[in-house]
């Protein structure tokens, strides 16, 4: 087999793992601890309330915080992750592309 369907075959399974992504996320993780207006709470001394959980996202050219309450925060995990692995995924095709594009192999293919 040569070369070049090796590479066609590898960015087929490339795109279908694509469409897996389905909890996929973009943005990025944030954390943030804080104190409260009780004078006498602990948090004054050093020991602040939280962590508390958000995702900073774009919207509309903005940056944006979300809440996101702790039964959230596996999945939004999961959803960050697959957000890194769709830009290695993206990366590794457009090797794959350029290379098939010189060969002279057409970039529609399989």
């Amino acid at each position: 087999m040569s070369n070049l369907n090796l590479l066609l075959q590898e960015r087929f399974r490339l795109l279908k793992e694509m469409a897996s992504l389905s909890c996929l996320v973009h943005g990025s993780w944030l954390e943030r601890f804080s104190t409260c207006t009780r004078p006498r709470c602990r948090c004054h001394t050093g020991r602040k309330h939280g962590p508390r959980y958000y995702l900073v996202v774009n919207e509309n050219g903005r940056q944006r915080q979300k809440y996101l309450p702790g039964a959230c925060v596996d999945e939004a995990r999961k959803g960050l992750a697959q957000d890194k692995r769709l830009r290695e995924i993206v990366r590794r095709i457009t090797e794959i592309n350029l290379v098939v594009m010189k060969e002279g192999g057409g970039g529609s293919g399989t």
